[in-house]
């Protein structure tokens, strides 16, 4: 009975042409926003605040959002977030898929009915029989490799061995491939505070017209140094919630996947 294939095995990096493409479509989407709607509106409503600054000595400049996400700190940030979305809504619609495996009866043995050694190829049959993007899922391959293992070694122990290895593997491989997603939660707000630094920076190098009076260029730097930092945590905020929501249920399809296992297959082997 031949091995299982891991889902390492597959021919064509698809999960790489997706994150390519998410990224350039995050690229452009974002950026046209911000060219056609951000820039041009948060402009505008700077100019009339500046003016409108310059005749009443009691106004105070509004706080809108097209000001608030118009620097390109912002930008970047909102490009981030929507790229590591699409990657989390990609492997969430695969472990979506995969639980749905878990409705179907892949192993088709009634309440009394046991199976021996001998009895594996005929089971196994019907599993390979899946389409072949299936057979890739975690439950097939875990059945698969339960029945070659008892084929081969007639062991009850070994088969909850093999599941048990086969289920933490892949465990581990989902946690392996969100370190793209950790990264860029963790690089929004450190983007963040590049937008501060370079808003303090420009601050500083206008410190002598506030001395003079014209406090309106510092005031704007100002902006971008807190508007940039307050943008990045509300995103990596929103997004590490987005990230354990997809954790979560990826670990619940490995655990359902080994307790489906236990219940459908293991609980029916018999050695005699």
């Amino acid at each position: 009975m031949a091995e299982p294939k891991s889902p390492t095995q597959r021919p064509f990096p698809v999960e790489f042409v997706v994150q390519a493409f998410s990224l350039i479509v995050a690229i452009l989407l974002v950026h046209a926003i911000y060219v056609s709607f951000v820039r041009p509106n948060a402009d505008a409503i700077l100019r009339e605040d500046a003016l409108r600054m310059q005749e009443e000595e009691d106004f105070v400049a509004r706080r809108s959002p097209w000001v608030l996400i118009r620097d390109y700190e912002q930008e970047t940030c909102f490009i981030l977030m929507i790229w590591a979305l699409a990657i989390m809504v990609y492997k969430g619609a695969s472990a979506v898929r995969e639980h749905k495996l878990l409705q179907l009866e892949l192993v088709p043995v009634s309440g009394g009915m046991k199976i021996l050694p001998e009895d594996t190829r005929e089971y196994a049959r019907h599993i390979q029989a899946l389409p072949k993007a299936v057979q890739g899922f975690l439950l097939p391959r875990a059945l698969l490799t339960a029945l070659h293992r008892f084929h081969s070694t007639g062991s009850i122990q070994d088969v909850s061995t093999a599941v048990h290895t086969v289920c933490e593997s892949e465990s581990d491989r989902l946690e392996s491939e969100l370190s793209m997603v950790r990264y860029i939660a963790w690089a929004i707000p450190s983007i963040g505070f590049i937008g501060t630094v370079r808003g303090i920076g420009e601050a500083l190098a206008q410190a002598h017209r506030a001395v003079e009076g014209d406090i309106a260029g510092v005031t704007q730097s100002l902006g971008v140094a807190f508007n940039s930092t307050f943008i990045a945590l509300v995103l990596s905020i929103f997004l590490m919630f987005a990230l354990h929501q997809l954790q979560l249920h990826q670990e619940r399809l490995v655990f359902d996947t080994e307790s489906y296992c236990d219940q459908h297959l293991i609980g029916h082997l018999r050695v005699h």
